[in-house]
């Protein structure tokens, strides 16, 4: 049965924008593949000045600047006034869609960018692929078949105890152990036109170059 409580509910992929580093053009790659665009609070004023209007703004509401609260549909704007979860997870956890490229998490602070990742494991049930100015990054589903050229750079990071197996990586995955504070997988590489995984449960994120972004997106959605 639907949630009635979310926030935002759209057909096609939504595209999530945050107030961290971004470039105009990373705004618009996002919003040629999905078209509905949501706010995490001061990202509100980012896609004001560069000319969008998002269909909602979702957060705590302490970054949102007074013109851009001027600006939009006071029906657009969805405080939510806690500080348990982040404005990430506000709304991400407030949109269903197929899936969610989330634009503007990345390239100021660490910890924001890192409690951006752990949202993603915590709520594996989202579909949302991170997009950067070099890679993009998204939560490995149980099983996932992503076509790549050969050589591209497939990097795996764990946030929780986990274990895999892979065929197409130079190096494969099973049986190995990845943890935080353990074995990790950065700088693997894809060594055939297709590259299959599978995790035996959550918390292991995939790291790919940002070119590889329709790569990604196929295998996920």
């Amino acid at each position: 049965m639907p949630n009635p409580s979310v926030i935002v509910r759209a057909d096609t992929l939504v595209t999530l924008l945050g107030g961290g580093q971004h470039e105009p053009a990373d705004l618009a790659d996002a919003l040629r593949r999905a078209p509905v665009l949501v706010a995490a609070d001061g990202g509100a004023d980012r896609a004001l000045a560069s000319g969008h209007r998002p269909r909602a703004v979702i957060g705590d509401m302490d970054s949102l600047g007074s013109a851009a609260r001027a600006a939009l549909d006071p029906r657009s704007i969805h405080h939510i006034d806690e500080q348990i979860s982040t404005d990430f997870d506000k709304a991400l956890r407030n949109i269903a869609a197929p899936g969610v490229i989330a634009v503007g998490f990345t390239g100021r602070r660490i910890d924001h960018e890192l409690s951006v990742y752990n949202t993603l494991v915590m709520r594996p049930e989202k579909t949302c692929v991170v997009l950067g100015s070099v890679d993009i990054a998204f939560h490995a589903p149980p099983e996932i078949a992503l076509t790549l050229p050969p050589g591209t750079r497939v990097s795996l990071f764990p946030l929780a105890p986990v274990r895999g197996r892979s065929t197409g990586l130079r190096w494969p995955i099973g049986p190995v152990d990845f943890r935080p504070w353990g074995q990790i997988g950065t700088s693997n590489e894809a060594v055939a036109p297709r590259v299959e995984m599978a995790f035996d449960g959550p918390g292991m994120l995939i790291i790919l170059p940002r070119e590889m972004l329709d790569a990604a997106l196929e295998a996920l959605i």
